[in-house]
């Protein structure tokens, strides 16, 4: 099953392997490098098929760090679409997670300890739908204006026009992990008043209007995808329930495929974290809300993997730290699984 094909409208991914965003720190004003040329290339080239960028900053305060990738403006295609070409020529689909960091922007990368970074070394004040920190020693954010949500759509919209023009096939919202949309959906970090807080209908509002914008613009023959959290962990915030409801309204919005991972809002909450922890979240969203998901989370081994897609629990499964560790995973558990996969030509050599 790992290796059975899947359509989502017109494109067909030639296995159920998906190469997660993963943040590599390694950007200059947002540009693309050569890093994540080869990063992501190996990953293409190893046999996926599918290959996410890192979250992908529709504004430039919208970074996680000041080193973090970047589609905010027109000068980004080039490179991002030598990324999308090179992917392609390897038969993946070269997919972008577009992104806004919200309160918990404006950080140090992770080997430098991840902490705030000031205005005087090069950070900024993060925004979030009320002016409540991350965590302690965290800057208080902004709270966004009515003006400035409607320009956040708007940067979303805009971020998906460049990925087309770059050539990606697939795009991801990236409405997860304690980041902008995510702050928006919890109770326990939108505290406003007006249409975008209060009620579930509200606090929900802007992860639908970002993806009817985005699909207004995205092909109807190219898949979109949303990457959520399913719970926060912690008593009185988002969870599983208002995922389920979440994904349907979404699919009515033109989203194919609901994501599902969790957490990342709430500093101090624990994760009950294993193998497949998050696979439940993924199954219970794709028979109640009749849609497509994925799942994460410590996904190691072809079996445990080929399990998860003939249960039925998800549609495709994506792999972050094993990748990492193994780039040429999914050639390894082709033949693990004594399934047929391509190999590229030039490492034939090494096939058997």
């Amino acid at each position: 099953m790992l290796f059975t094909p899947l359509t989502i409208r017109d494109i067909t991914l030639r296995n159920r392997i998906v190469v997660s965003p993963m943040c590599q720190y390694s950007s200059d004003d947002g540009f693309a490098t050569d890093w994540h040329l080869v990063h992501l290339g190996s990953r293409a080239v190893g046999g996926a098929g599918c290959v996410v960028t890192e979250a992908t900053a529709v504004q430039p305060r919208g970074r996680i760090s000041p080193h973090d990738l970047g589609i905010w403006k027109d000068g980004h295609v080039e490179a991002l679409g030598r990324l999308a070409r090179f992917i392609s020529l390897q038969g993946a689909a070269p997919g972008i997670q577009i992104a806004h960091a919200g309160r918990k922007a404006s950080v140090s990368v992770p080997w430098m300890g991840g902490h705030p970074v000031a205005e005087s070394d090069g950070g900024w004040i993060p925004v979030g739908p009320s002016p409540i920190p991350f965590a302690p020693g965290s800057p208080v954010p902004d709270q966004l204006s009515l003006q400035e949500i409607v320009e956040t759509a708007a940067a979303f919209k805009a971020a998906a026009q460049r990925a087309l023009s770059a050539g990606f096939k697939v795009v991801e919202l990236h409405f997860a992990h304690g980041y902008l949309v995510h702050e928006f959906l919890s109770p326990l970090s939108n505290t406003r008043t007006d249409r975008f807080g209060g009620t579930f209908e509200n606090r929900t509002r802007i992860a639908r209007e970002i993806a009817q914008a985005v699909r207004a613009v995205w092909p109807e023959g190219l898949p979109l995808f949303a990457r959520i959290s399913c719970t926060d962990w912690t008593e009185g915030g988002w969870h599983i329930d208002e995922s389920v409801e979440l994904a349907r309204l979404l699919k009515t919005d033109g989203v194919d495929l609901v994501d599902c991972s969790a957490g990342g809002n709430i500093h101090s909450a624990g994760a009950p974290a294993g193998p497949g922890y998050l696979t439940p979240y993924a199954d219970r969203i794709r028979r109640e809300a009749g849609i497509s998901t994925s799942t994460v989370g410590f996904i190691t081994s072809a079996q445990q993997a080929d399990h998860i897609l003939r249960n039925g629990q998800a549609d495709l499964v994506v792999l972050a730290r094993q990748l990492l560790r193994d780039p040429y995973w999914p050639l390894h558990a082709a033949a693990e699984l004594r399934a047929e996969t391509a190999w590229p030509n030039q490492y034939l050599r090494a096939k058997t």
